[in-house]
């Protein structure tokens, strides 16, 4: 690999632990995003030169902490009220020595991003912002709400942070019960992305799957909690599945034609442990409902000896837990698959009909499948065609292509 090459790898493996690394020893937001982009220029012009070093990670950090100091040393000329930012920079702790898990610089800059004091949808945004590096464009359409709305629910959120001085740290013990379900949420999204990309050429990205997990196995270590076991559970056993969830070639596979030999049977066997004592305390919650769907699904050594029956009674539990029009449109699905595609196009339409859903692709596509099903071609391809103007990521838009080939040569 050439150093060209490395530091690429580099940024998108590493460029976010960085930068949450920068904030903390900078204390600011923007300049830490300006600092982390200084040292990968550094690296650019110096590593060819000088080699790799032996701990990269720990170059750019330092590189960018250096870069950070000197920006507001320049600063400091000309405002003084920034005078004492500088010198808490120069005296941070040394970016170099060992830190306790529990100081983890990724979580402690999640638990800021979702501090009580911002908006619950500021807190979401800013964290896939700047915590996982997603695009406003992404953050978007996980929250089906424009790009323009995300970004200035992130500009007044940094601007909260730095004008109530909001520190970057982890809560105390007495805190954390009162803040954990902001990094849940925020934790579960960076996932959902991880597992199935919102937009772009791949189904997923392994690298933020992992990462989403990482920090609830962090969490978990710091508050032995059912709701964040009932999470790392929901998020291991569907990450099981990622080895069968598209071909060779890189196509989709639902759930129903997945091979799943190439399950993963010991994050299966973890997942379902965690959610079974999740289940087993007196706090049951949405994450660990979902779990203990996800569980019925992994534990099927076929798809045609899925437990509907079992499904379909969780997800109404979940609906009382935590109403909203994916999880009943997720619900219709399983009922589909219970009682017939009829009573799950009852339910779909209905969800359709009030309008929360008419611009999410797989409330459509859903539809389509049903419709298929029924042998009512005309409408499937109806339903195909709407799915397809609305998804945004390629191995979905050419499931959705070839469907609509399938039914070109059926008559009706």
């Amino acid at each position: 690999m050439s150093v060209s090459e490395t530091i690429d790898a580099l940024y998108r493996s590493e460029s976010r632990r960085i930068f949450a690394t920068l904030v903390r020893l900078l204390g600011d937001f923007d300049l830490a995003e300006e600092a982390l982009q200084n040292a990968f220029v550094a690296a650019m012009q110096q590593w060819p030169r000088d080699g790799v070093p032996a701990n990269p990670r720990a170059w750019l950090v330092s590189a960018g902490r250096f870069r950070g100091i000197d920006t507001l040393r320049r600063r400091a000329k000309f405002d003084a009220s920034i005078a004492e930012l500088a010198k808490q920079a120069e005296e941070a702790v040394d970016p170099l020595a060992e830190r306790p898990d529990v100081e983890d610089d990724r979580l402690r800059l999640i638990f800021t991003c979702c501090h009580p004091a911002l908006a619950p949808e500021a807190q979401v945004a800013l964290t896939l912002r700047e915590v996982c590096g997603l695009t406003t464009e992404e953050i978007a359409h996980s929250f089906l709400a424009t790009a323009p709305a995300i970004a200035q629910r992130i500009v007044r959120a940094k601007a909260k942070i730095r004008d109530a001085r909001i520190p970057y740290e982890v809560p105390s013990h007495n805190e954390l019960p009162g803040r954990v379900d902001a990094v849940l949420q925020v934790i579960y999204l960076v996932f959902n992305e991880g597992y199935s990309a919102s937009s772009g050429a791949s189904l997923t990205r392994k690298d933020l799957s992992a990462e989403a997990i990482r920090l609830a196995r962090l969490l978990l270590a710091l508050l032995p909690d059912p709701e964040v076991e009932g999470l790392l559970a929901l998020m291991l056993l569907h990450e099981s599945r990622r080895a069968a969830r598209s071909s060779p070639e890189g196509e989709l596979v639902l759930l129903a034609d997945q091979d799943r030999s190439l399950w993963n049977h010991e994050q299966i066997a973890e997942g379902v442990d965690l959610a079974q004592r999740a289940l087993s305390s007196r706090r049951i919650g949405p994450y660990t409902i979902q779990a203990a769907i996800a569980a019925v699904h992994a534990q099927a050594r076929a798809a045609a000896a899925t437990n509907w029956s079992e499904i379909v009674s969780y997800y109404d539990l979940l609906l009382k837990a935590e109403p909203s029009p994916v999880i009943e449109l997720n619900r219709a699905a399983a009922i589909a698959m219970r009682d017939g595609a009829e009573a799950g196009l009852g339910l779909i339409d209905a969800i359709l009909a009030r309008g929360e859903l008419e611009n999410y692709h797989l409330a459509h596509s859903a539809r389509a499948e049903l419709f298929r099903r029924l042998g009512r071609s005309g409408e499937a391809r109806s339903a195909y065609e709407r799915a397809l103007y609305l998804a945004r990521q390629e191995p979905e838009r050419r499931f959705l292509e070839r469907r609509l080939r399938e039914l070109q040569n059926v008559k009706f």
